[in-house]
């Protein structure tokens, strides 16, 4: 049910997917992401990742709306992957927890990326040459819409987390041509949730 293709993107991301969730779950409008989860295994880019900005480097801060969600749900998921201890890293235990466990999410690690040319004021967000690359922690669906989830273990403390998953939901959206309404983001910790929805007028008011 769950495949598998270690990525050598600088160091080694597990990018894994659910393929029976991933059916299930992706159909309509929904369909094209099945598709880009599946051709990734055969034809990553793997080359683009290997120079170029990055977007869990991101330092500039995004005014979003975020709203706190206290008691959501990835914040039992977490505490289930932490104590579940299968894997070296809480990372790793906490993705593939709910990877195996919730019953929206469909990939983790996934790799996405935005190519200069796709995006307008590019040049100037991005000083470093070449495309904005990245994977994403968890992917869900839930209720038509697609999920772009961040583990942050001190998820209160974070300062750019939100920007990071605006531009993993953008990214996503150009390589599957879903549009970005159809995208929630959010992270988390085993104490705190925050979400919020990606706009590109957030990207144009930079």
């Amino acid at each position: 049910m769950i495949k598998h293709l270690s990525l050598g993107h600088g160091w080694f991301y597990h990018y894994r997917v659910h393929e029976d969730k991933t059916a299930q779950l992706c159909k309509g409008k929904l369909a094209p992401l099945a598709d880009y989860l599946n051709d990734m295994f055969k034809n990553c880019p793997d080359d683009k990742f290997h120079s170029g900005p990055r977007s869990s480097h991101l330092t500039f801060d995004i005014d979003v709306k975020m709203k706190k969600a206290p008691n959501h749900e990835v914040c039992q998921m977490t505490k289930d992957g932490l104590e579940w201890a299968h894997y070296k890293t809480a990372h790793s235990n906490v993705q593939c927890f709910m990877l195996q466990n919730d019953t929206s999410t469909i990939g983790v690690e996934v790799p996405i990326w935005l190519d200069p040319h796709e995006l307008k004021n590019f040049n100037e967000l991005f000083e470093e040459e070449g495309s904005l690359t990245g994977h994403i922690d968890a992917l869900s669906v839930e209720d038509n819409k697609i999920w772009i989830w961040d583990y942050k273990p001190k998820a209160a403390k974070e300062k750019y987390a939100h920007v990071q998953t605006l531009f993993y939901a953008i990214m996503l959206s150009k390589r599957t041509g879903i549009p970005l309404k159809h995208f929630r983001c959010g992270y988390f910790d085993a104490d705190d949730c925050f979400v919020f929805k990606p706009e590109m007028k957030l990207i144009s008011q930079k």
